[in-house]
């Protein structure tokens, strides 16, 4: 799966357009390295609305961190485990504005998984991307469905750029994958067997989302621009 990019060499893919952008020289600056550590947990929608409340009191990333690990307000059944889970759903949960933090423990479920999806894409470059340019895209084709082999292909055009993709293990690749999906399943974008679930983003998501520039709208499957 990883081989069809492993045998060329870095100057090889800087060679190589993206996006319709100009082939850069060699002595471009390498394009960020993509954040590869979201594979604790899924969305994490349930856990953010433990936090949420925490963050609300004392406005202070630190400390939420602290207390949720302290009381193991997360349930976890190890240290370590409460420790990883705590620190990756802060992590989420700091992309998001104050506001949306605010509103995020007493929106309905479908409505945090949404906010916390635009977290993930906040956070993580490689999610962000994948959403806007596979799964709204697809969306927006009429295409129905997103696949592993859209993500297989997705990552190889990638990985032309982004050393650290080509690095990474057989397994770490099949749990980056694995995850993404379950993300957008819980997330409500997708179904179990892939096919896209047009997202109805309320009108108060809507408005935090537009609030932003470009818009986090990008990253769903919907028509609303």
């Amino acid at each position: 799966m990883l081989g069809d990019v492993g045998g060329s060499t870095y100057a090889d893919r800087l060679a190589i357009f993206q996006r319709g952008c100009p082939v850069r020289s060699s002595n471009s600056a390498a394009p960020p390295r993509y954040a590869l550590s979201f594979t604790t947990g899924g969305l994490l929608e349930r856990e953010a609305a433990f936090l949420a409340p925490i963050y609300v009191e004392h406005r202070d990333w630190v400390k939420v961190r602290d207390i949720a690990v302290e009381k193991n307000l997360l349930q976890a059944r190890t240290h370590s485990t409460g420790v990883r889970r705590v620190r990756e759903t802060v992590k989420r949960m700091s992309a998001l504005s104050d506001h949306e933090v605010d509103i995020l423990a007493d929106v309905p479920a479908s409505e945090r998984g949404h906010l916390m999806w635009a977290a993930a894409c906040r956070c993580y470059d490689l999610i962000g991307e994948f959403a806007e340019e596979v799964l709204r895209e697809r969306f927006l084709t009429l295409a129905g469905k997103v696949s592993y082999e859209d993500y297989d292909s997705f990552y190889r055009t990638k990985a032309m750029w982004h050393d650290e993709l080509d690095a990474v293990s057989a397994a770490t690749y099949k749990k980056l994958r694995q995850v993404l999906f379950k993300m957008m399943v819980e997330a409500g974008l997708l179904t179990a067997k892939g096919a896209i679930e047009p997202a109805m983003l309320s009108g108060r998501i809507a408005k935090c989302f537009n609030e932003r520039t470009p818009s986090d709208i990008r990253f769903f499957p919907t028509r609303v621009a």
